[in-house]
C-alpha cells in the first residue's frame, strides 16, 4: 500500500534522481521519527494506485533513474513484491529503505533480484538497549541478521544512523561503525528536532557540526565510505 509520493528527488539516493513512494505502516516507534503523521493517520493520505504511479513514471521516464520505497517499514506491505516487479518491469532501479527487523523478507527480495540498492537504519549499537532508539522491544538477532544479509548481498547499500542527543553519545555512534566494520558505506544523519514524534525531543538541540565531524572521523576507520548528511 502506497500513501505518499514525491515525484522527483535528488536527496534519497546519492547520485540518482528518483521517485519516492511512502508506505504507511511501521513496527517501530522511534521517538525522533519525522514521518509519524503518516503512521498515526494513514487514512488522511489517499491510497495511491499503481495506474497513477505508472503514469508518473512514464511521464518522467526520460530522466528518472528509479524509485525509492520508504516508510514506515516497506517490508510490512504484502503487495511490496508486486510493486517492485512492476517498477523493475518498466526498466527502473529500485532502492529499498528498511529498519532491518524482517531479514527473511529482505533476503527473499534480494534473491529474486528485485532490489538494486538498500538503505538500512541502524538505530543504536547492536546490543541490549536498542529499544531506547526504537521505542519498542526489538529483536537484535534479526537486526544483526539483516546487516549480514546486506553485506553479503553483492548489492550497493548503506547503513545509516540518525544521531540524537540524549539517545546517542559519541561512543555509541563509533560503536555502531565498529560493529559494521568493512561496510561499503556508513551515513551519520543529523537530527531534525522540529518535527520529532516525541514532543520532548522538539526542544533538544542537535549535535553541532564539530561534534558530528568528530563522530564521522572516528567512524571512518571502520568503513569504506563515511558520509554525513544534514549538517547545519
Amino acid at each position: 500500500m502506497i500513501r505518499g509520493i514525491i515525484e522527483t528527488s535528488f536527496l534519497d539516493w546519492d547520485g540518482k534522481l528518483v521517485m519516492v513512494l511512502y508506505t504507511p505502516r511501521c513496527n517501530l516507534r522511534c521517538p525522533f521519527c519525522h514521518n509519524y503523521e503518516l503512521l498515526e493517520n494513514p487514512d488522511r493520505y489517499p491510497e495511491k494506485k499503481w495506474a497513477s504511479v505508472r503514469n508518473l513514471l512514464k511521464k518522467h521516464s526520460d530522466f528518472l533513474d528509479g524509485v525509492c520505497i520508504t516508510g514506515g517499514e516497506p517490508l510490512l506491505e504484502p503487495d511490496l513484491e508486486d510493486w517492485m516487479r512492476k517498477i523493475k518491469g518498466m526498466g527502473k532501479l529500485v532502492k529499498l529503505d528498511t529498519n532491518g527487523t524482517m531479514p527473511d523478507v529482505l533476503a527473499d527480495l534480494i534473491e529474486k533480484k528485485l532490489v538494486d540498492y538498500i538503505a538500512m537504519d541502524v538505530k543504536w549499537p547492536l546490543r541490549k538497549g536498542y529499544s531506547k532508539a526504537t521505542g519498542v522491544e526489538t529483536d537484535i538477532k534479526k537486526i544483526k541478521q539483516s546487516v549480514g544479509i546486506i553485506m553479503d548481498s553483492g548489492l550497493d547499500y548503506e547503513f545509516r544512523t540518525t544521531v540524537v542527543p540524549g539517545i546517542h553519545t559519541h561512543d555509541d555512534v563509533v560503536e555502531i561503525a565498529r560493529q559494521l566494520k568493512g561496510a561499503k558505506k556508513y551515513v551519520i544523519q543529523q537530527f531534525a528536532p522540529f518535527h520529532a514524534w516525541d514532543e520532548k525531543l522538539r526542544e533538544v538541540k542537535p549535535f553541532d557540526n564539530e561534534a558530528i565531524a568528530r563522530m564521522a572521523d572516528d567512524c571512518s576507520q571502520y568503513v569504506e565510505e563515511m558520509i554525513v548528511r544534514g549538517m547545519r
